[in-house]
């Protein structure tokens, strides 16, 4: 009796572990074909425009349009913005670039350019991050000497 029920279980167990292993194996043919399908649903998106166009003959097909270029600043207006910029600071120390964009009646992102010029030729300093960033001179606004 012993024997039977030991050999029903073997049975039993090892049954179990072929239904769990046919379980994993389809789960992961599934998860493969999920991946395959998502690779080439991203590779047809770039031919779906061909594709349109090849069922609306009758219509053109639009162009992508190219990405506009902005307008490049001489480098004179760059320097009067920049004079005018280190005006602002040397009379507002300490002061943020959206106070000093208020007071140029500009837009920050327009003062970056002329902001990065002072800097880099060491008339103005910056102290913070982002938005929190602070402008200095490091000129005297009189003698036009370095300041420590």
């Amino acid at each position: 009796m012993t024997t039977t029920t030991t050999h029903r279980l073997e049975t039993e167990i090892e049954n179990l572990i072929c239904r769990h292993v046919a379980a994993q194996r389809a789960a992961a043919a599934a998860a493969i074909e999920r991946a395959f399908a998502s690779a080439t649903t991203a590779a047809s998106r770039t031919t779906r425009r061909q594709r349109q166009a090849k069922r609306t003959a009758a219509e053109p097909v639009p162009v992508p349009r190219k990405r506009r270029q902005g307008k490049r600043r001489p480098s004179t207006e760059v320097a009067g913005l920049s004079e005018r910029l280190c005006e602002i600071v040397c009379a507002n120390p300490g002061e943020t670039m959206s106070f000093i964009a208020s007071q140029l009646g500009a837009s920050a992102r327009a003062l970056n350019r002329p902001m990065m010029k002072l800097r880099s030729s060491g008339r103005v300093r910056s102290a913070g991050q982002r938005q929190h960033t602070r402008y200095f001179p490091m000129t005297s606004s009189k003698s036009g000497t370095a300041t420590r």
